[in-house]
């Protein structure tokens, strides 16, 4: 073969933050990390997923961990690979939206303290969403990586596709992730829409999938054979089922052909075998559920992901109504039309989810309509790429005129306000960033530090970037 033919394929690896965040609800501890980080830094990795997501949320709340503090350990560990994390645009890694400053911070601060691409992706794909973070992220010297919200309807066409990717390469993100969190990215349509935005710009383009569909090691491969750069995967005992393909099994697949990753298989052999003993204690204790390892084909037929799977489940078993299950899947569908069909990711998987399930149990359609739907078709989410259905919009909203501009527009800067309500618990700058997202939580972690009588190595802390940016 030529040196010519060779185009190794990247290999995200995803164990430290979707993987566990997809099968046991982003309960893996910091300290259950580190002793494999030396390994994991040999591989050679175009990059190691290991913050961000729901990890910040989950450390805080139900870890009692300081998430800045792991993020610099994990910094400490990994000599040679890159770290990247996951940003939900204007929503940074809450679940409102946020003003610019309070977002510009973040970002400063998560390069500062480690982090090397910040891949940012908005729920709608409105891309004014993400002009911030992109600008911030590039600014700060890191990777801006925008993940498009895949998903399928008439307006996603692969015009939808190209343009959008054109429009990323304009705001100058280094790179394109198809982040495809349903599972609904099949292969030949993998290698129709690789291939299309290949043609549509010169920027790198990665996969993102999960397992639940069961399609996901077909999509990669059809993917890479098409041009895709670089892969998402997860260490086997964490792989699969609602989490993504096996790393030793993509690696494999792509050993001796022009894709292979170099990757030693010996190597990750020794990693998954730290990780085991992890997934065994997860299964005795119950945090790992055998429900999301197998195949769930109503992700295709519905387009639902997994996680809202059993969000419904939980909210229908609460209302003693299980028997409206079916009634409720075939609801989404139509909700999500009349809400202008946006991709159906946190947050709008649950406001849809919740608002089918109302619909349902009420016996009437949108008799009841939850803030969070008045929100969005009130714009406060941006701007969906349909329009809304007149007649459910003017029923949730009445004569209010609807947000046509950015929503952050209307967000006057936060921090220096955030900063004084919480400045009796301050120990390090990020603090006032982990306040800004979850109050309530940080303030019980806050409390919980003080009553441990942690502090904060002020040397660790990262102190050269003190200043807000302007």
């Amino acid at each position: 073969m030529s040196e010519q033919a060779k185009k190794p394929v990247g290999i995200t690896e995803t164990v430290l933050r979707d993987a566990h965040q997809s099968l046991i609800a982003t309960r893996m501890t910091t300290e259950q990390m580190l002793p494999i980080i030396d390994k994991m830094d040999k591989v050679g990795y175009h990059s190691v997923e290991c913050w961000g997501g729901a990890t910040f949320d989950a450390c805080l709340r139900f870890l009692k961990e300081d998430p800045w503090e792991r993020l610099r350990k994990l910094r400490d560990g990994f000599k040679n690979t890159k770290l990247q994390m996951l940003f939900r645009g204007q929503n940074i890694l809450g679940y409102s939206h946020y003003a610019d400053d309070v977002v510009e911070y973040f970002v400063q601060k998560s390069i500062a303290n480690g982090i090397d691409i910040i891949r940012i992706f908005d729920a709608l794909n409105d891309l004014r969403n993400l002009e911030t973070s992109v600008k911030a992220a590039i600014k700060e010297g890191g990777h801006a990586q925008v993940a498009l919200s895949y998903t399928l309807g008439d307006a996603y066409t692969l015009d939808y596709w190209k343009d959008i990717a054109k429009r990323i390469e304009d705001m100058g993100a280094h790179s394109i992730c198809i982040k495809d969190m349903a599972g609904l990215l099949v292969p030949y349509a993998a290698t129709e829409l690789v291939s299309a935005l290949k043609e549509a710009t010169d920027l790198p383009i990665q996969i993102h999938t999960h397992y639940t569909s069961g399609v996901a090691s077909m999509t990669y491969m059809k993917a890479v054979e098409a041009g895709a750069d670089v892969i998402d995967t997860a260490m086997s005992p964490f792989a699969m089922g609602t989490s993504q393909p096996a790393t030793e099994v993509m690696v494999e697949t792509f050993r001796g052909t022009p894709y292979d990753t170099g990757i030693d298989q010996h190597l990750l052999a020794e990693i998954a075998d730290y990780f085991r003993p992890l997934r065994e204690e997860a299964l005795s204790s119950g945090l790992m559920s055998t429900k999301v390892l197998g195949v769930n084909i109503k992700t295709l037929i519905y387009q639902v992901p997994g996680g809202m799977l059993s969000n419904l489940v939980s909210q229908l078993k609460e209302a003693h109504a299980e028997d409206k299950y079916d009634a409720v899947l075939e609801e989404i569908p139509r909700v999500r039309k009349d809400f202008g069909e946006p991709p159906l990711v946190t947050p709008s998987s649950q406001i849809v989810g919740t608002q089918a399930v109302l619909n349902v149990l009420m016996g009437e359609r949108y008799k009841m309509v939850t803030k969070e739907s008045k929100a969005l078709l009130h714009g406060e989410y941006g701007q969906t790429v349909k329009p809304f259905n007149p007649e459910v919009q003017k029923k949730a909203i009445g004569d209010e005129q609807p947000i046509t501009c950015r929503p952050a527009d209307l967000i006057k800067p936060q921090l220096k306000e955030i900063e004084a309500k919480m400045s009796q618990w301050k120990q390090q700058d990020e603090d006032v960033l982990s306040y800004a997202l979850f109050p309530q939580v940080a303030e019980e972690f806050f409390k919980y530090r003080e009553a441990q009588q942690t502090k904060i190595d002020p040397t660790a802390a990262d102190t050269e970037n003190k200043v807000y940016p302007v």
